[in-house]
């Protein structure tokens, strides 16, 4: 299993329309997150996300702890704020 963390700064330009005044990270930017991860991982790219389920939000300026479980082509994933769990899903690798 591998481990990253990520933090999404307050200026990132995704911030501004989600939602004006009171930002939540957008779902899309910690899917971004995963692929990135993988690909200094592995070299590989997603080929697609198969499932994902969010189930708290990001704010900025928050540590996530991201982890990755690859098998083969399928990648598990978990995206973790202080232990809590955020979001969580598979997807396929290429």
């Amino acid at each position: 299993m591998h481990h990253e963390d990520f933090c999404v700064p307050a200026g990132h330009p995704s911030l501004a329309g989600h939602f004006p005044g009171n930002p939540v990270v957008p779902g899309v930017v910690v899917l971004e997150q995963v692929a990135g991860a993988l690909q200094r991982r592995d070299g590989r790219q997603i080929a697609g996300f198969r499932q994902v389920k969010f189930v708290a939000p990001l704010l900025p300026q928050q540590t996530a702890r991201l982890e990755l479980d690859l098998i083969d082509t399928r990648l598990r994933f978990r995206v973790l704020r202080d232990g809590e769990l955020i979001a969580s899903g598979e997807a396929s690798s290429a």
